[in-house]
């Protein structure tokens, strides 16, 4: 029996570099980065005052009342990502009876972090004596899974992962899985993030890994990264269910590897990484030198980039060197639980358009990182297979394989 194939037929974004996929692609492929001061934080606040915020956002252009009373900022992302990429499918227009047969699986590490600083100032600052009865339905992780069912009448199974900043690609991967295990016909899958509230910067500046100007990934000059948000969204389909209602194919998803570290909650291991890697080329029926194209969890810290490396070279060897790996957290910064979707869009594009995006704000070559990082301009490449990296704290690695679709 042949193994059921999964495709791409619809994408969904909004960030800090393009409130819609044309915009967030156009910024990809120009090398365009996001980051500025944080608004709404006092300079002095934080050892660090920058990040790939979605400014501009005003989420009533987008949600009625009802939705903006229920949902946290990172639920807000995910709806309009979400109907974004289900409008770009074509999918408005169906059949009750197919909405049992289509899932939901989407990914945050942190769910709804600006509601609960609000909680904060609430019980401690303002001595408020209870908090907003719908805090827990905008705080739940599950959130955006649960209104993007809603928003769109999808039936399927429908459900929420955190794995740090995995949680996108393991969402992506479980939804893949799904679809070739015959549970469903199709799945909204992807990730959101809103990560900018007081409490949760503060954290992120006690771990003393925020660059305080720019992310440079794989620069020999790197200094950190540069925290992101917003939301990425894929639609995928059955290839039998596509073609039957003669869908558009971005590309094609073939493969799915994770692993855990089982080593050190922030440290990152090398052996780790190559084992995800290893496991989506075995899923996916690809070798080693079929893949041209490597989107690189690539955070811009000294750690992080050299062990991805490390990994790297342990999984390709000499074919490293033919590799373009590139980084666009660069533009469009750390999205945490959100990064893997927007990455995963970054490389449907590359495939679809064969443009692969630059690692930004690059400056000097590291021998440590001694391969192609497509140095701030994008390349005109035919690609065919790619990989995208996650890697997360606590040491759990997701890795998906695409291809390039060719009628």
């Amino acid at each position: 029996m042949s193994q059921v194939r999964v495709v791409v037929t619809g994408l969904g974004v909004i960030s800090g570099i393009g409130h819609e996929r044309q915009a967030f692609w156009r910024s990809l492929r120009e090398g365009n980065h996001g980051f500025a001061p944080l608004k709404g934080i006092h300079p002095d606040a934080l050892r660090f005052n920058m990040g790939a915020e979605v400014t501009g956002f005003s989420p009533e252009r987008y949600l009625d009342k009802r939705h903006l009373e229920f949902t946290d900022r990172f639920t807000q992302f995910a709806l309009i990502a979400a109907r974004e990429a289900f409008l770009d499918a074509g999918l408005q227009h169906w059949t009750d009876a197919r909405r049992d047969r289509f899932g939901v699986v989407m990914g945050s590490s942190g769910g709804g972090q600006i509601t609960v600083d609000k909680g904060f100032v609430e019980l401690y600052k303002n001595n408020k004596p209870r908090l907003n009865p719908l805090t827990i339905p905008r705080v739940m992780a599950n959130a955006a899974a649960s209104f993007i069912a809603t928003d769109l009448h999808l039936t399927g199974p429908a459900y929420a992962i955190s794995t740090a900043c995995s949680s996108a690609n393991h969402a992506i991967g479980q939804g893949f899985w799904l679809i070739r295990g015959g549970v469903v016909d199709g799945v909204v899958v992807g990730g959101s993030e809103a990560p900018f509230s007081y409490v949760n910067l503060k954290a992120w500046e006690a771990l003393r890994v925020i660059s305080p100007d720019l992310c440079r990934p794989f620069s020999k000059d790197r200094n950190g990264t540069i925290l992101g948000e917003g939301a990425g969204v894929l639609i995928l389909e059955s290839l039998a269910h596509a073609q039957d209602r003669g869908a558009h194919i971005y590309a094609e998803i073939a493969g799915f590897g994770m692993s855990a570290d089982a080593s050190h909650m922030i440290q990152p291991s090398s052996e780790g990484a190559a084992r995800a890697m290893q496991a989506a080329l075995q899923d996916a029926s690809m070798r080693a030198d079929d893949i041209d194209y490597i989107n690189a969890h690539g955070t811009g810290t000294l750690v992080n980039d050299q062990t991805e490396a490390e990994s790297i070279y342990k999984v390709f060897g000499q074919h490293a060197g033919r590799l373009l790996v590139s980084s666009t957290k660069s533009m469009h910064g750390h999205a945490l639980g959100a990064a893997g979707s927007l990455e995963a869009l970054a490389v449907v594009y590359a495939l679809h358009e064969g443009v692969v995006p630059p690692t930004a704000n690059f400056s000097e070559a590291d021998p440590e990182c001694d391969f192609d990082v497509v140095p701030n301009q994008a390349r005109v490449a035919d690609i065919r297979c790619a990989l995208s990296n996650s890697f997360a704290f606590g040491g759990l690695n997701a890795v998906l394989a695409f291809r390039k679709w060719e009628c």
